[in-house]
C-alpha cells in the first residue's frame, strides 16, 4: 500500500486515540507487525503557540517508524504553520482530524465540525498542501447525518485538495461508538475517489480485516479500540492476509509486552508520571484472565516501576493467585511469593 510517494509495507494503520496512542503504546502495537502508527490528535493551536505540553504528543522513537501526527483546527493560516512544525520535527506523514465530535473541538469548528463547512474544509486543505510535502492524509466520520453525502462530498474535496489519502469510520459525528459501523459507506467511498481509502470501525478480532477488506475493497485498514491491551491484533490480522493461521499469545508473550510497556512509559514520561499511568493501563492486558480484579487492586497501591515488573511478573507466572494482596499494598512482592509456600 502507498499513501502518496510513502510505501507501506502492509495494509494494518493503529487508529489515533486521545490518550491512549502515545509513544510507548505505538511501539507495541509497531512490534506487532502494524505497518504506520499514529499519534493521538494534537492541537494545531498549541503548536503554533509553542505550548510544550502540546509539543510533546510529537516526540517519537526511530523504531516506530513510519509515523503519522494527526492534527486538529479550523483556522487554515494555523493549520498551514502546524503542519510546517510536524513537517519539521521528522513525522513521515501528516492526518488531518475530520472526525472528532467531542463537544470542546466542536465549538471551535474543528474535527468532525469542518464535515459541515466545505469551503472552510476545502481552505484548510489547500493551505496545508501548499505548505509541506508529507503524504497527507484526512480521517473522517460518516458526517452529522447517516446518508453519508457529507462524507462523500468531504473525501472529494480531500483529493481535489491534494489528499494522499482518506480514512472513514462509517459511523455519524453523534454516534460516538454505539449502533454499528455503517460498513457499505467505506466501499462507497471507494468508488467515489480515486485516491487510497482507508477502512476503520468495528474490527473486533483478525477475522474483521478480511472481512472488511472483502466487503469494501478498502487499500487499508484501522484498528483502534481492539489493540488496546492486544497489540497481538496485528500479527495476526497480518497472519490472516498472508493466508497463514494464527495464534494467540501465550502468558510469556503477554509478560513481555507488558514488561516492555513499562520500561518504554517509564523512559518516556519518568517514573511518577509512568507509576500513574500504568495503574490503569495494565488492566487492559490481564482484562478477561483469571484473578485480574485481585491484580487491579494490587496494581493501584504501587509506587515504582519496579514494583509494578514485579507485579506483573508475579502475576503471569500465576504465583499471585492464593495471595491476599489487598492487605499487603505496595509490600514486597517476594514476601508475597514466599507467603504462598509456606
Amino acid at each position: 500500500m502507498k499513501i502518496g510517494d510513502l510505501a507501506l509495507n502492509n495494509p494494518l494503520i493503529l487508529a489515533p486515540m486521545a490518550g491512549i496512542t502515545q509513544l510507548p503504546f505505538r511501539r507495541l502495537a509497531k512490534e506487532a507487525g502494524c505497518a504506520l502508527v499514529v499519534t493521538e490528535m494534537v492541537s494545531a493551536n498549541g503548536l503554533v503557540h509553542g505550548s510544550k505540553k502540546t509539543s510533546e504528543f510529537l516526540i517519537s522513537h526511530p523504531c516506530e517508524r513510519p509515523l503519522s501526527a494527526q492534527i486538529f483546527g479550523a483556522d487554515p493560516d494555523v493549520m498551514k504553520e502546524a503542519a510546517q512544525i510536524v513537517e519539521s520535527v521528522g513525522a513521515d506523514l501528516l492526518d488531518i482530524n475530520l472526525g472528532c465530535s467531542v463537544r470542546k473541538i466542536i465549538r471551535q469548528g474543528s474535527g468532525a465540525a469542518l464535515m459541515r463547512e466545505p469551503d472552510r474544509l476545502e481552505a484548510v486543505l489547500k493551505a496545508i498542501r501548499s505548505a509541506v510535502d508529507l503524504p497527507l492524509t484526512v480521517k473522517m466520520r460518516t458526517g452529522w447525518e447517516p446518508s453519508g453525502q457529507q462524507a462523500v462530498k468531504a473525501a472529494r474535496i480531500a483529493e481535489y485538495c491534494g489528499v494522499d489519502a482518506v480514512a472513514i469510520h462509517p459511523r455519524t459525528a453523534v454516534q460516538g461508538f454505539s449502533g454499528k459501523a455503517d460498513w457499505s459507506l467505506i466501499a462507497r467511498l471507494k468508488e467515489s475517489v480515486a485516491i487510497p481509502v482507508i477502512g476503520n470501525g468495528d474490527i473486533q478480532q483478525p477475522e474483521d480485516v478480511l472481512k472488511m477488506q472483502q466487503e469494501t475493497g478498502c487499500d487499508g485498514v484501522m484498528i483502534g479500540r481492539a489493540s488496546i491491551g492486544n497489540p497481538w491484533i496485528f500479527a495476526q490480522a497480518l497472519d490472516l492476509i498472508q493466508s497463514r493461521p494464527y495464534r494467540r499469545p501465550g502468558p510469556s508473550e503477554r509478560l513481555n509486552a507488558t514488561l516492555r510497556y513499562i520500561d518504554y512509559s517509564v523512559n518516556h514520561f519518568g517514573e511518577d508520571r509512568a507509576v500513574r499511568i500504568m495503574r490503569s493501563r495494565l488492566c487492559w492486558f490481564t482484562k478477561g484472565l483469571p484473578h485480574s480484579s485481585r491484580f487491579r487492586a494490587a496494581i493501584v497501591r504501587l509506587k515504582t516501576g519496579h514494583d509494578m515488573m514485579d507485579a506483573v511478573r508475579a502475576y503471569f507466572q500465576g504465583e499471585i493467585r492464593n495471595a491476599d494482596i489487598g492487605n499487603h499494598g505496595s509490600r514486597d512482592w517476594k514476601s508475597i511469593r514466599r507467603s504462598e509456600t509456606d
